[in-house]
């Protein structure tokens, strides 16, 4: 049985994108891993993607087949599948691509400083320009260095500083500990939104040690997938900041004996009901019914979605 096991979600709509992920994947210069590809239901064919892999590659995926489930759901069947001897869990998305020592940075930190939950730093091109790397963080945070080369880290505060500013993490430079892959699990409801900042703060809840590397650990990809598309105008835009509603508002629960995480986390769900309604006035001044049922859901859950609405309506009329 491998000693870590890597998950990826599969739904993508073009041609080798997951092949260029594998190709990074089994690059890695920590070679102890096995592969677990849960195919979603993906538009373009998994099979398709495996065939130029040497069978001693292919040898060591096994692909899940399921209902779409979204990102979440098919991350939770990665979980529930992992091997009983496997002590790790590294995730990867099917656009993005690891750089070479990932997994064995993580291995090494993890392993010599009993940690439960690692980051690497990601990378990206221009249209990810709020990403910024781990090394970072000492120009505004207390952070405590654990080792030069490469340079590792872990934050007293991890979740204060989450919460105000999530950019430095992302899924693909994210590997779990047993403990933590054993009960932990992603909210699936959430397909559009938050599902992963929800997922990070339960895992930095419940671990015993967390460790931050500076060093790129992904790069972060443009496939296709369910997120491209959804803008201000989008159908699905409402759906999304209603997620990121319900997952904050989760959030605001596991946090409420901390003031300050809840100040942030009231502040991301006040923009949240402000971007929503501001998508549905475009509606109406396009002459378009905006999304009632939807609407009176959030509303049903948050009252404060009316109050919001009322000030936003008195704002343009004083106007």
């Amino acid at each position: 049985m491998a000693e870590l096991t890597v998950i990826i979600p599969y739904y993508q709509k073009e041609p080798g994108i997951l092949r260029r992920a594998l190709a990074s994947v089994f690059a890695q210069t920590f070679t102890d891993f096995d592969v677990l590809i849960v195919d979603d239901q993906s538009p373009y064919p998994i099979d398709e993607e495996l065939k130029s892999l040497a069978s001693e590659e292919r040898d060591r995926i096994r692909i899940i087949r399921q209902p779409n489930a979204g990102p979440g759901g098919a991350r939770n069947t990665g979980l529930d599948n992992i091997g009983t001897g496997t002590e790790f869990a590294a995730f990867l998305d099917s656009d993005d691509v690891w750089t070479p020592d990932h997994l064995k940075n993580a291995y090494d930190g993890m392993t010599r400083f009993g940690a439960n939950c690692y980051w690497a730093s990601i990378t990206g091109g221009d249209a990810f320009y709020y990403h910024f790397g781990v090394a970072d963080l000492e120009k505004t945070e207390t952070v405590h260095r654990l080792q030069e080369e490469p340079l590792t880290v872990e934050l007293p505060e991890l979740s204060s500083v989450m919460l105000k500013n999530w950019s430095f993490l992302h899924l693909s430079c994210m590997v779990i500990g047993r403990k933590l892959f054993e009960t932990i699990r992603f909210e699936p409801t959430l397909r559009l939104a938050a599902e992963d900042v929800l997922f990070f703060c339960d895992c930095v809840l419940a671990s015993g040690r967390v460790i931050l590397c500076d060093a790129p650990g992904a790069v972060r990809g443009e496939g296709i997938n369910i997120f491209h598309g959804i803008d201000n105008d989008s159908p699905e835009f409402l759906k999304q900041q209603f997620n990121t509603w319900v997952a904050l508002d989760t959030l605001e629960g596991r946090f409420a004996r901390r003031p300050a995480e809840v100040a942030s986390i009231r502040s991301y769900k006040s923009t949240a009901r402000r971007q929503a309604l501001w998508s549905q006035a475009r509606l109406v001044k396009r002459r378009k019914l905006p999304q009632l049922q939807l609407l009176a859901r959030w509303a049903w859950r948050d009252p404060v979605l009316l109050r919001s609405a009322l000030e936003l309506a008195a704002g343009k009329f004083s106007r």
